[in-house]
């Protein structure tokens, strides 16, 4: 029984890592609007933009080595955006940019 169980958790994993990330990211907003309790969402757009550029820039900032020229290049901004995105979400310290 416990195999069947895991065989299923092990299949629906991998069909939820196939969704797009418009996806994910809708069903994580219907998620929030449900868990409301019918109270309006201030500011939405920051709450968002600050949830998915964290980890996007951290991501990229890893894969390159922390290479900001190359993770720049990746992302499709210029360097000095770059430095003052990182440096709002506390990924690099003001004294190394």
């Amino acid at each position: 029984m416990a195999q069947k169980k895991n065989k299923k958790n092990k299949e629906l994993k991998a069909k939820q890592s196939k969704k797009p990330l418009h996806e994910h990211t809708e069903d994580a907003l219907n998620q929030y609007f449900a868990n409301l309790n019918g109270d309006r969402p201030g500011e939405l757009y920051d709450l968002v933009m600050g949830e998915v550029e964290r980890p996007l820039f951290k991501a990229v900032m890893d894969y390159t080595d922390g290479n900001q020229s190359q993770a720049a290049g990746i992302l499709g901004i210029n360097r000095g955006t770059l430095r003052k995105k990182l440096r709002t979400y506390s990924l690099i310290h003001k004294s190394l940019s």
